[in-house]
């Protein structure tokens, strides 16, 4: 197991790019909800299993250097596709009144929130992931006709490049194929550096979801559990 505790550059940067021409690039290749992570472990296309443990504030990005084996000469890469976003712009909203503010507000948080998707505010400007066809998040947006309201596509990296590695978590940590299905009731934990268990658990679960990405979790337990006092029987 390879430690990386911290990213050596990118494959982009001059030294790197010209390294890369005689040595062997090994990828990492990460999926979206992989990409935020500063806590992963995961195998390259070479075989080589990495320990991802880097700083709260950083995160992986495409190209990044992770590690180097002169003797062998061998520089592993990470490469990350992340999907559009959807970038909603509130500065519409400004000449209104306080009360049309809160409701447009209201109904944007109502729309998002009935489909589950997870969503960063950054100044007036709302972030939302593609977690479905894109298309259909175009329609969605339609058919809720917001007043006041714009909306546009942009690259997953781009707004990345504008977000602390915090917002980058909360915005493409749950945006697809995350071990955390919203539709179903198992849940699996893959194992990061530190974690040495897995476990699964089965719950209903009910989920709100607020602009800053936040959940609220409602869990049901039975519980059958048989006491004998004094001759008397009771159970719960």
């Amino acid at each position: 197991m390879i430690l990386i505790e911290s990213v050596l550059g990118n494959i982009k940067d001059s030294p790197w790019h010209e390294k890369s021409h005689a040595a062997q690039v090994d990828s990492l290749i990460l999926e979206q909800w992989e990409a935020p992570k500063n806590r992963l472990r995961k195998a390259s296309e070479g075989g080589l299993e990495l320990a991802i443990a880097l700083p709260r504030d950083q995160h992986m990005r495409d190209g990044d250097v992770l590690y180097h084996d002169e003797e062998k000469n061998i520089i592993v890469v990470a490469r990350i596709a992340l999907k559009d976003v959807l970038v909603i712009e509130l500065q519409g909203l400004e000449g209104l009144s306080p009360q049309e503010i809160l409701s447009t507000c209201f109904e944007l948080g109502h729309g998002l929130g009935n489909q589950h998707w997870p969503a960063v505010i950054k100044g007036t400007t709302v972030y939302v992931p593609l977690s479905v066809d894109q298309k259909v998040m175009a329609s969605v947006m339609r058919t809720h006709a917001f007043q006041h309201v714009k909306t546009h596509f942009a690259p997953g990296e781009e707004i990345a490049a504008k977000l602390d590695a915090n917002e980058v978590r909360l915005l493409f940590a749950g945006a697809d194929a995350t071990p955390h299905h919203h539709h179903q009731g198992a849940h699996s934990h893959g194992h990061e550096p530190g974690q040495d268990h897995g476990h699964s658990h089965d719950h209903g679960h009910s989920h709100s979801h607020s602009h800053e990405h936040s959940h609220s979790h409602s869990h049901e337990h039975g519980h059958d559990h048989e006491h004998d006092h004094d001759g008397h029987s009771h159970r719960h």
